[in-house]
C-alpha cells in the first residue's frame, strides 16, 4: 500500500481546486524550473536546479536523464539516493488529484537505482537502495532493495537474492 496523506473535497473535483491546494506562484516556477531542466544536457546543472528551486533531496552522482519530469506540484516530497540513474521520460508523482480527494505522498529513490526510460512513480513509493526498475513501469507500489521489477502492473520480476545469484554466474562465450 502506498503512504499518501489523503485529503477530501467538496463540491467540484479536486483538480478544478488546484489552486486551494498549492500556490499558483509556485506551479509556475517549479514549471520552468522544470522545463529547463528537462532539456539541459548538463548533469550537474540538473541536480542543482532541483536542488535549489524545487527543494528536491537529491543524492551525489545522480543522473536524471533528458525529459523526466519530476512533481511540478510538490516537487520538495521527492528524495533520490546517491549514484541512482532516473531514465528518459519517467515521470515521478508526489500528488494525484481525484474526483473527491486529492492524495499527498513523500517519493523516496535509494541509493544506485536504475528506473528505466518512460516509468512513473506514483506518489507515497519508496524504491530501495540498489533496484532496478523495467523501462515503461507503472511503480504503484514499493521497491525492495536490490529487486527488479517491471511491467503494468508491476511485478516482481527478481528478489534481490535471484539478482545476486545472476550476478554471479558466469557470462556466455560470445568469442566462438
Amino acid at each position: 500500500m502506498r503512504n499518501t496523506e489523503r485529503h477530501s473535497v467538496k463540491e467540484n473535483n479536486s483538480l478544478w481546486q488546484i489552486y486551494k491546494t498549492v500556490s499558483f506562484w509556485k506551479v509556475v516556477k517549479n514549471f520552468i524550473v522544470i522545463q529547463v531542466a528537462r532539456y539541459t544536457p548538463f548533469l550537474r546543472m540538473k541536480n542543482w536546479l532541483y536542488r535549489v528551486f524545487l527543494r528536491m533531496k537529491v543524492g551525489k552522482n545522480t543522473a536524471f536523464a533528458l525529459m523526466v519530469m519530476p512533481d511540478i506540484m510538490f516537487p520538495e516530497k521527492i528524495t533520490v539516493g546517491n549514484n541512482s540513474v532516473i531514465g528518459y521520460n519517467t515521470t515521478i508523482l508526489a500528488h494525484e488529484y481525484l474526483i473527491k480527494e486529492y492524495r499527498l505522498g513523500e517519493v523516496r529513490i535509494g541509493d544506485e537505482v536504475m528506473i528505466g526510460a518512460n516509468s512513473t512513480i506514483l506518489p507515497g513509493v519508496t524504491i530501495g537502495d540498489g533496484a532496478i526498475v523495467s523501462a515503461g513501469t507503472l511503480v504503484h507500489k514499493d521497491v525492495p532493495a536490490g529487486a527488479f521489477v517491471g511491467g503494468n502492473p508491476m511485478k516482481l520480476i527478481y528478489t534481490k537474492e535471484e539478482m545476486e545469484k545472476r550476478q554471479q554466474a558466469p557470462l556466455p562465450d560470445d568469442s566462438q
